[in-house]
């Protein structure tokens, strides 16, 4: 029997509703989840095969440049954008530009056209910008507080889901005795990644609008907007010119900047070898994800001392994973090898590889955890979310760029992404040691004069407009018992 859905406090007769299961938090999660496995997840499949599986590099640098320059933009602006025009249409028009990436890659492939992977890559960099705009409302908005984080570990298995299957097809197609020396992957992967991608748009559709989401406690969705699109564009810049956002630009450049993994992997490996380093690095992802996100969720901790304790366990993973690729780095530059998955050396270049991403997937995860805990307001969560892709982006961008040529040994990239780290250590402590999160903040209000704590939800009330009308009391209950988790 269909579960009923008290109504709204308010109502002087409530009336039951039945729950539809595609209105339901768990089938959205699922929506989200499903475009994030299609869409990116199988675009960083292809990357993490080194420079989308081709021979060389500097192409699919370039285009990769041009992506994530746009998708910067596109991110930062896309929360605007979404209030606007709907999270399902963003979410749609946030899946339709991969395939035609793949596309693009496809061509260059089988017949060395260039232009459609340069089209591809401006239309894959709008979408993508989209998709996350999109994503963080809805992985962060409609799950019930209580259940937040169950659901955003959903979206979490989803998204690295797309790599691991995606590196499974790529190393079934590319495992063969021809594939053990350097070059390019079968185009046939290609194929194959373009078909499934074209799903992304119309599962998209399948996600309901925030007001017909079906909670199974009975709460609503409520998503803060400006009333006007000059009002959401004013708050974005009020979010931009923090003292604290600033201050935390360097670490959000430092976080994605290394993309001379995809150069590392077409200098010094083979094919098939780049197959099996994709496939497998994925499970070394997630379970640095999951490493993250349990101690940051570890309730007998407080909040402020886990965010400090996974501040020094990111910069020691980095130490690590940095200190020993300069190591090999400097062995390979003396001695350039070409690795396949028999020889010897393979264990001690991959582990250059592993130890980027593990670290690097730590200090994500960690950095989105910071940022949900500065709020509990969905809409400005969301503009900080934007934010920290959106800058991520431009890093990435410039990195992508700094590999469109051939650098003697790699040591410039390696030289850059390390003062950028060492860097972004000090302005990023200063944040954290003078971060109050949200929940203590809201542990304060609780014991301040109940006049005072209704004057700070009926400003907010004030200056926002609700997607979903609710009553005042109601809407301050939900203002104040918003959760928040990693993302």
């Amino acid at each position: 029997m269909a579960e009923k859905i008290p109504q709204d406090a308010s109502s002087e007769e409530a009336v039951p509703v039945k729950r539809l299961w595609y209105r339901t938090t768990l089938f959205n999660a699922f929506v989200i989840g499903a475009v994030g496995f299609i869409a990116p997840g199988l675009w960083n499949a292809m990357n993490q095969l080194g420079a989308g599986g081709a021979q060389r590099p500097y192409l699919v640098n370039a285009a990769n440049a041009l992506v994530f320059g746009i998708l910067g933009f596109t991110c930062i602006f896309g929360a605007p954008l979404a209030n606007k025009i709907g999270l399902s249409w963003t979410l749609f028009f946030g899946a339709v530009g991969y395939p035609i990436y793949s596309a693009g890659l496809y061509l260059n492939n089988r017949y060395g056209v260039e232009w459609l992977v340069l089209v591809g890559a401006v239309t894959c960099g709008v979408s993508a910008g989209l998709f996350w705009a999109s994503e963080g409302a809805v992985a962060l908005g409609y799950p019930e507080p209580g259940k937040r984080g169950r659901y955003l570990n959903i979206w979490l298995w989803f998204r690295t889901g797309g790599p691991l299957v995606g590196g499974a097809i790529v190393l079934a197609l590319n495992n063969d005795a021809k594939a053990k020396k350097k070059g390019k992957v079968s185009y046939t992967t290609y194929l194959v990644f373009t078909a499934l991608q074209t799903l992304g748009a119309p599962i998209a559709l399948l996600l309901s609008p925030p007001e017909k989401v079906q909670r199974s406690d009975g709460s609503k969705v409520i998503i803060q907007a400006e009333k006007t699109f000059k009002g959401e564009l004013e708050a974005l810049w009020e979010v931009c010119t923090r003292k604290d956002v600033l201050l935390l630009l360097p670490i959000f450049w430092a976080a994605y900047f290394n993309q001379y993994s995809g150069n590392f992997q077409t200098y010094y490996f083979g094919v098939r070898a780049r197959a099996l380093i994709g496939f497998t690095t994925s499970f070394g992802t997630l379970l640095s994800s999951q490493l993250m996100s349990t101690l940051l969720d570890y309730k007998g901790i407080p909040v402020k001392k886990r965010i400090v304790l996974g501040f020094w366990y990111a910069v020691a993973l980095h130490i690590v994973a940095w200190v020993y690729a300069w190591v090999v780095q400097e062995r390979y530059t003396a001695n350039p090898p070409a690795l396949d998955w028999e020889d010897k050396g393979f264990v001690e270049g991959y582990f250059v590889l592993l130890l980027w991403e593990f670290s690097r997937q730590g200090l994500q995860n960690w950095l989105y955890y910071l940022v949900s805990t500065k709020t509990d307001n969905i809409s400005e969560l969301t503009r900080f979310t934007g934010i920290l892709r959106g800058q991520e982006s431009f890093g990435q961008a410039v990195s992508y760029g700094l590999n469109t040529r051939e650098w003697v040994g790699g040591r410039v990239p390696l030289v850059v992404n390390t003062i950028l780290l060492v860097l972004a250590v000090y302005p990023t402590w200063l944040v954290v040691r003078d971060h109050v999160p949200v929940e203590d903040r809201n542990k304060e209000n609780s014991i301040t004069p109940n006049g005072e704590l209704e004057s700070d939800v009926e400003k907010t009330a004030n200056t926002s407009a609700i997607i979903l009308p609710e009553e005042k009391g109601k809407f301050a209950s939900a203002a104040t018992n918003v959760g928040r988790d990693t993302l």
